[in-house]
């Protein structure tokens, strides 16, 4: 009896099926979750409303959830310690700013820059200079070019403590 040989492409197409599922897969789970991860940051949840029905003659209430906002101006940190994450996390390098005797003119000198853009974008300057260093891009300042030359990692490279502390030592010498 001769011995049945088994089909090449059945194994080959199965291996690429594979391949190319990984190869799809993976990238596409990775981009979706930076999408979802970075367009969330610093804002606050959605509202949401939940309402259901019911059977005739009962009654049923909307319920509506949503997690308050705060605009405050001041920043909330300790504008000591933001002086030393200034001078950590290399901020002196591309930025001018007295207080922390730096002379940088890669990027906006923030001795005058926060002040008036926080102005012009028509937000409280701790909440302009915090979304600034969380989001670059988010608004770019005048003279300058999108994208920002400014790393796009510091919202990830400090804690919300040293976030804050940053911000409340730019907002104390923003004139």
């Amino acid at each position: 009896m001769a011995r049945r040989r088994k089909n090449p492409w059945t194994s080959t197409s199965e291996v690429l099926l594979w391949i190319l599922f990984v190869a799809l897969l993976f990238p596409a789970a990775f981009a979706g979750y930076a999408v979802g991860h970075y367009t969330s940051l610093g804002k606050p949840p959605a509202t949401v409303t939940v309402t259901s029905t019911s059977m005739p003659g009962t009654v049923t209430t909307p319920t509506t959830t949503s997690t308050p906002t705060t605009t405050s101006s001041s920043p909330g940190g300790n504008a000591a310690a933001g002086k030393a994450d200034f001078a950590s996390a290399g901020c002196a390098s591309c930025h001018t700013f007295t207080p922390a005797g730096s002379n940088g003119t890669f990027g906006p000198n923030l001795d005058t820059a926060p002040t008036s853009d926080a102005k012009t974008a028509g937000m409280p300057l701790a909440a302009f200079i915090k979304q600034s260093i969380v989001d670059p891009n988010a608004y770019i300042a005048k003279g300058f070019s999108k994208p920002s030359g400014m790393p796009g990692n510091f919202g990830t490279s400090l804690t919300s403590t040293q976030l804050n502390d940053l911000v409340a030592f730019i907002v104390s010498g923003a004139k």
